[in-house]
């Protein structure tokens, strides 16, 4: 293993980010053909919205925790065994469904682990990112980085719906399940085959660690980790409103998200084409805002990228829930405009993380932001069933796309969000992030 060159940083980045590619084609892959199965055999838009409950647990209460090991462990080593652990409960999912014994828990049990392995893999690539990178490319890595989401959007939703569709007899409402479930077990072969290759360049590769002070190594704790990174976010009024923001945002977008097959086959009357067809398009579009923001980079500010390309998703969410049940391809292109959109805003947002943030702080601060960001999705969650049986599916993008589009009017309004990058961390938050840097494990 060679050692770690920061003027030859290209060739390391791009085998973490392939390893990334990797694992992620086959999380996409699985979880399109896991969310077509409880809806097929469900039709509940309760236990569709539970499921996505159950996976964003981990983000809500392990991510903090998650975030204090990553800096104070081998993000290298936390990748690798969050990919093995994906890989072996995949592994055992696998079994369960081929051998005909799969209930809705096996199912729930999955995506919680799973969802946990990647509340530790993402704060550690994050932090990672951070570090290898130079900050004048965070914000291109970022938009890429993006793409890459986008790019699994667009492939492992249509192939995993063509491969249920093909081995799918119509017609038949039991046999249609029934070949679901078989058709699911190649799909978690493949996913544990993706885990597995994404180890091998992890093993390969040295990523830097932030330097440790030793003050911190004497002193420092777990909880003093956790405790110092809450203190940095809430500590910093700015960043703290931002974080509010996002999650008022995912109050609403949640449920809209997670619903989406229901919104297929019940206001669309489509099947798992269709519904491939709309994750699709919006990964071509969330491919496109990545290599955009990579060309280009944005604007000088980036918070203005961020809030202008807010307000444009707002409009395409809105669109959405306006759209009547024979407009499927008007959703489709209202979908794609979100997914442009994306990228553009959260690299952007993560990019003005990334280079206000102190490193040591990195792993912590992201953690805690997604953490906090996605508090509020249970409460969405837990609406979404009678709301969207009562009202329809549709409401949650049109209030969804309102929300985007009032965050994005008042943000830019707001001078302390409009320029946070010029304004940075306040002093004594960046010397406290100094003092209170996490020991290294031992």
């Amino acid at each position: 293993m060679r050692p770690w060159n920061p003027d030859h940083w290209v060739p390391t980045f791009t085998a973490v980010w392939g390893a990334e590619a990797l694992s992620l084609f086959g999380t996409q892959l699985v979880q399109f053909a896991l969310v077509w199965w409880i809806t097929k055999s469900t039709g509940s838009a309760t236990v569709l919205a539970g499921a996505t409950l159950v996976a964003l647990f981990p983000q809500i209460a392990v991510a903090p925790l998650a975030g204090a090991l990553v800096d104070r462990w081998d993000r290298r080593w936390v990748m690798i065994f969050s990919n093995a652990g994906i890989a072996v409960t995949t592994l055992l999912l696998a079994l369960v469904f081929a051998l005909g014994k799969v209930q809705i828990w096996h199912v729930y049990l999955a995506m919680l682990i799973r969802a946990t392995g990647a509340a530790f893999r993402w704060p550690a690539m994050q932090a990672s990112t951070a570090i290898m990178v130079p900050q004048r490319h965070l914000a291109r890595v970022a938009g890429l980085n993006n793409s890459l989401f986008g790019l699994a959007s667009i492939v492992s939703p249509p192939l995993g719906a063509l491969l249920i569709e093909l081995l799918t007899p119509r017609g038949v409402p039991a046999a249609d399940i029934e070949a679901a479930r078989q058709a699911i077990v190649p799909l978690l072969g493949v996913d544990f085959a993706a885990a597995c290759l994404a180890i091998v360049p992890l093993l390969l590769v040295r990523i830097p660690l932030p330097q440790r002070s030793k003050v911190a190594a004497v002193r420092a704790s777990i909880l003093s980790d956790l405790r110092a990174g809450f203190r940095f976010v809430t500590g910093w009024r700015t960043l703290f409103a931002i974080v509010a923001a996002a999650a008022a945002i995912t109050l609403f977008s949640n449920p809209a998200i997670s619903l989406m097959p229901l919104l297929v086959t019940k206001h669309f009357h489509g099947g798992a084409i269709q519904l491939g067809g709309l994750q699709a398009a919006f990964g071509f579009g969330v491919v496109a805002g990545g290599v955009l923001l990579g060309i280009w980079g944005g604007f000088k500010k980036r918070m203005t990228t961020a809030l202008l390309s807010l307000f444009l998703q707002g409009i395409g969410f809105a669109a959405v829930g306006l759209v009547p049940s024979s407009g499927f391809p008007m959703a489709v292109g209202a979908l794609a405009l979100v997914g442009l959109m994306n990228p553009i805003c959260t690299g952007s947002l993560f990019a003005i993380v990334q280079s206000t943030v102190p490193h040591e702080m990195q792993g912590r601060v992201m953690s805690l932001l997604i953490s906090l960001a996605t508090a509020a999705a249970p409460i969405g969650l837990a609406a979404a069933g009678p709301i969207a049986d009562r009202y329809g599916i549709g409401i949650w993008f049109l209030v969804a796309g309102i929300a985007m589009v009032a965050v994005a009017i008042l943000a830019i309004l707001t001078p302390a969000i409009r320029d946070v990058e010029a304004r940075g961390a306040p002093a004594h938050i960046r010397t406290q992030a100094k003092d209170q840097q996490p020991a290294p494990h031992r």
